[in-house]
């Protein structure tokens, strides 16, 4: 064990920092003992620091494991601007960055390395780990790895087998967001001591804490009053995509400097908008959830949710982001009922039915022992998102019948940066021969050629991977350029999965036990607003903590009485749109041939196969999506 001098050494060393904050440093104890850990720090309670400290003092390489590329590529950035060895494993990097990145782990080089949890789940990454020390695996967002978490993801599922076969002894989970039944699923899944479990308070005594009910109509004028009236720099939360557009166009039009930010938008003007946000040039970001995490700017004075949280570790973690350098900022929800319609409808939407389940269960497994398929071709023809795929997939992985081998891109675009005779020049007879059949259809030597790495290595008789590399070697050496498309995952099959149909069944009652969980989580928000007690200390009871007093800066402290908010009653569907969905149904669409399908491109929401035939260009897309999902459903499959 170090000594605690050699620890603050470290740490002003290299971080700048006197003393750990409180938590921190028993996270650190915890590890140097050569123990796993859980922290549960609220959003700006310094959970980086738990590993990237003990990193530098253990032997090896840190693994961390995080979702975010934006993140990564911060951290790794900050890292190294402390002359700290780090570097990240991503989709971003050219081929030579990520074979120099590789170099540098195998050769011992690096401090930290950050990754994706799908790169973990990468059976050939895991074998290339095999010759490297790891000091310690660092788990972020950890309550992605239990499917009562609020945003599960599928590809965490794995990483408690994972670090069980890497054998590293020292893993840190870490999150913003875990309830009792979540903390107690971490520890499980990592084999974390409970009293190895440290856990800070939710408490914010600089948040004041507001909940104002209102109406459609009434919301924008509110904001806007809001905005006029509290500090900026203003995070505005939204539920959709086209209301983050709308809202910040709105507020732009009203003399705001603000600007919309969500996942349909690029990754270069997301980040653009990202740093105005930090440089101060954009006062508001209008943002679906989509914003947030990573986003280290302490001096956020307002978060404003214009529609309502999809459940209270959303909402605590989104208006954790407020009054981080410890300054009085406001938190406000403008409590609108009609929100719990669109929120329902994208819950029970995504819930996949048991014959679209035991669709893609067929696809999967019988394609032969050893396989590659592409996630987005799969959630396309069985019309489920690529979320639920994968799901499927990690579930197949973890009971043992499938076994992850890889991924990779199965379509290059290639176009020359000089002659094919000058490219030629100088190689081998039998490597010409290869290269000549790889630009064999190639009509002019300045235009792009498709490459399908299957079909061509098929062609001309050389491997996969082979093949690969050969274009890869092209492009380090200026020969040509290269856009990449159509990623595959590849699976060898371990063990026969039984009987589909009660696997397809199981595995749609996980789905319906999923849904059931987030319709609750929407409930528990509804109970916040409508409730009498102190809004503090009902966010801590949810998360296991207990607090005597009422907190002194909620609108329920200052008797602000709460309404509760009523459901308004769906309206008639009127005999014209009747008549419009008859006769969407007489076209007998290939993407509208099931109730469920025909119910969530009536309701607005988006399905895998819809997208692809562009169907929200159609007139009746989102016609009935004010009307409750089940309702809509009903009616379609009295039409079927």
């Amino acid at each position: 064990m170090l000594s605690k001098g050699h620890v603050k050494d470290v740490l002003r060393k290299n971080f700048g920092f006197e003393e750990l904050r409180s938590g921190q440093e028993e996270v650190v104890d915890i590890l140097m003992s050569g123990r796993p850990a859980l922290a549960i720090f609220p959003t700006g309670g310094g959970k980086s620091l738990c590993y990237q400290l003990p990193a530098l003092m253990l032997e090896g390489t840190a693994l961390v494991v995080s979702p975010l590329l934006a993140l990564m590529k911060d951290q790794v950035d900050g890292l190294v601007s402390k002359d700290v060895a780090a570097a990240r494993l991503d989709s971003t990097l050219t081929t030579d960055e990520y074979r120099e990145v590789v170099g540098r782990l195998l050769r011992g080089e690096l401090k930290l390395l950050y990754v994706s949890p799908e790169k973990l789940g990468n059976a050939e990454f895991r074998k290339l780990l095999k010759g490297v020390k790891l000091s310690l695996i660092a788990v972020d967002e950890a309550h992605c790895i239990s499917e009562w978490g609020h945003n599960f993801r599928p590809d965490y599922l794995k990483l408690g087998k994972i670090c069980k076969q890497l054998k590293v002894p020292r893993i840190l989970a870490l999150t913003a967001t875990a309830t009792p039944k979540v903390e107690a699923d971490i520890r499980k899944r990592f084999g974390i001591r409970k009293d190895d479990a440290v856990k800070l308070s939710f408490h914010r005594e600089n948040l004041d804490l507001r909940i104002t009910p209102c109406t459609p109509d009434e919301r924008k004028a509110l904001l806007l009053e809001r905005l006029g009236k509290w500090e900026k720099p203003a995070v505005v939360y939204v539920t959709r995509q086209e209301t983050a557009e709308e809202v910040a166009t709105f507020l732009a039009k009203n003399g705001f400097a603000a600007r919309a930010y969500h996942a349909g938008l690029r990754s270069d003007l997301r980040r653009e908008i990202q740093e105005q946000f930090m440089d101060g040039e954009v006062e508001i970001v209008v943002a679906t959830i989509a914003f947030g995490m990573g986003v280290d700017k302490a001096d956020i004075r307002t978060v404003i949710h214009y529609n309502l949280p999809k459940s209270l570790e959303g909402y605590t973690q989104e208006i954790g982001r407020a009054g981080r350098d410890g300054k009085p900022a406001v938190c406000e929800w403008l409590a609108c009922s009609d929100d719990l319609t669109v929120l329902e409808n994208f819950i029970f939407s995504d819930t996949p039915s048991e014959r679209a389940v035991r669709n893609l269960l067929e696809r999967v497994l019988k394609i032969g022992d050893e396989f590659d398929v592409s996630l987005y071709d799969l959630a396309t023809s069985c019309d489920i998102r690529q979320t639920v795929v994968s799901t499927v997939l990690a579930d197949l992985e973890m009971d043992g019948s499938l076994e992850s081998r890889g991924s990779f891109f199965d379509s290059y675009r290639i176009k020359l940066l000089q002659p094919i005779s000058r490219v030629l020049a100088g190689r081998a007879a039998k490597e010409k021969k290869l290269l000549e059949g790889v630009f064999s259809g190639l009509d002019a030597e300045w235009k792009w050629l498709t490459v399908k790495i299957a079909e061509t290595a098929d062609r001309i008789e050389l491997p996969k991977e082979k093949l690969r590399d050969m274009i890869a070697e092209l492009e380090a050496s200026g020969d040509v350029v290269l856009k990449k498309s159509n990623w595959r995952q590849a699976y060898r099959i371990k063990k026969a999965p039984g009987d589909l149909r009660v696997l397809a069944e199981r595995m749609a009652k996980g789905f319906k036990a999923r849904e059931a969980t987030n319709l609750k989580r929407l409930e528990q928000v509804l109970t916040l607003s409508s409730g009498k007690a102190c809004l503090t200390k009902v966010l801590l009871k949810h998360f296991g903590e207990k607090m005597e007093q009422p907190c002194g800066h909620c609108d329920r402290c200052r008797q602000v009485p709460p309404t509760k908010l009523k459901r308004r009653k769906p309206r008639k569907i009127a005999d014209s749109e009747l008549e419009s969905i008859r006769e969407l149904t007489d076209e007998k669409l290939a993407t509208l041939g099931t109730p469920r399908q025909m119910a969530r491109f009536l309701c607005g929401m988006s399905s895998p196969a819809s997208m692809r035939a562009r169907l929200y260009r159609h007139d009746a897309y989102g016609m009935l999506g004010d009307l409750p999902f089940r309702e809509v459903e009903i009616l379609a499959e009295s039409l079927f």
